[in-house]
């Protein structure tokens, strides 16, 4: 009886989530919510590049949607992925190292390659491709 439980519950997880491609090479999966989460995993020890990755994100995010954020709309976390309280939401989000993902609804965006090519050498191209990744969404929600 449990096994077949487990065995149930094992497959409903495995179509709970979806992966598709996007016009840039993105992934996307399904993960419930109705707002957009922007996380920046990443692992106890950090190099500059990684910290500037969470520095510009979170920038650009409190600077561009301050009002959203307010209003519990746009959230941005820097999570240690090493830390076992962190587990629910790497798990969630599928995140399995470093990375920059915006969340919402059925999206998943990865934009850990932009974040790591532009943080430090660009931070302003960083910030307008988290914008590009968040204005649709929160359009989506209106």
């Amino acid at each position: 009886m449990i096994i077949g439980v487990v065995a149930v519950a094992a497959i409903t997880a495995m179509f709970a989530f979806r992966t598709e491609g996007t016009e840039e090479g993105n992934k996307t999966a399904v993960i419930a919510g109705n707002k957009v989460e922007v996380f920046y995993f990443h692992l106890t020890r950090r190099c500059v590049t990684c910290q500037a990755v969470e520095n510009v994100s979170r920038e650009a995010v409190s600077e561009i949607y301050a009002d959203e954020i307010k209003q519990g709309k746009v959230i941005f976390r820097a999570l240690n992925i090493e830390d076992k309280e962190t587990k629910p939401e790497a798990e969630r989000a599928k995140a399995t190292g470093q990375c920059l993902l915006v969340i919402s609804g059925e999206t998943r965006i990865d934009l850990t390659s932009e974040g790591f090519m532009y943080a430090k050498t660009n931070p302003d191209r960083l910030k307008e491709e988290l914008k590009k990744a968040i204005d649709p969404l929160l359009k989506e929600m209106k």
